[in-house]
């Protein structure tokens, strides 16, 4: 527990961290804070590792990734948009997108081609998180995997070698041997399936 004199001058009000929300906390470490950062990272720095190892396979280069990350949170908090979705899914977004440019830059890229979705959602780090936080990850995962279902299989496999292994358009045509046309339009029509069922 902390009191927290900046925000609350008047009546010194003491601030839970723990019991604090992610968009408290982030306005904590855009007044550079280090304890909401370090409550904020202890909520998620698992899953940001975890997103990120998904797509490196590397456990150096994914525990590199979530310190980025959380570098770029103590200096950026203030980019942080609570209209366009959850602390989480911004922390996520920026794993994903830093481990893809990791991955363009030092070209090392998986040689496989396929990706199986039965992999996507399962996450080792979702046991460390309490119950009610549990439960929203396992619908939000049910959700996706239905969405999932509702594409086909050409759909699917696009998808996962442009979001998982990062390749651009190009590289899935080449790797399928699909015309660019082809595979563009598979991506704008999966993305459109995926907003109408989300």
């Amino acid at each position: 527990m902390v009191c927290d004199r900046e925000l609350h001058p008047k009546d010194r009000t003491c601030v839970d961290l723990s019991q604090a929300d992610d968009t408290t906390l982030l306005q904590l470490i855009e007044q550079h804070r280090a304890d909401a950062l370090g409550t904020l990272y202890d909520r998620y720095g698992r899953l940001v590792f975890s997103v990120a190892f998904r797509i490196t396979n590397d456990p150096l280069t994914a525990e590199d990734i979530c310190q980025d990350i959380f570098l770029r949170v103590w200096q950026k908090a203030d980019m942080f948009r609570g209209e366009r979705g959850t602390a989480l899914t911004w922390l996520a977004r920026m794993a994903r997108n830093r481990a893809i440019d990791v991955l363009r830059r030092e070209s090392a890229r998986p040689e496989k081609h396929s990706v199986s979705w039965a992999h996507v959602g399962r996450d080792p780090v979702s046991q460390d998180l309490d119950l009610e936080e549990q439960a929203h990850l396992a619908l939000e995962k049910h959700r996706v995997r239905s969405a999932l279902a509702a594409l086909t299989e050409e759909q699917r496999q696009t998808l996962a070698l442009a979001y998982f292994q990062g390749l651009s358009h190009r590289q899935i045509a080449s790797a399928l041997d699909q015309p660019l046309g082809t595979v563009k339009s598979r991506l704008r029509s999966a993305m459109q399936r995926l907003r109408e069922v989300l």
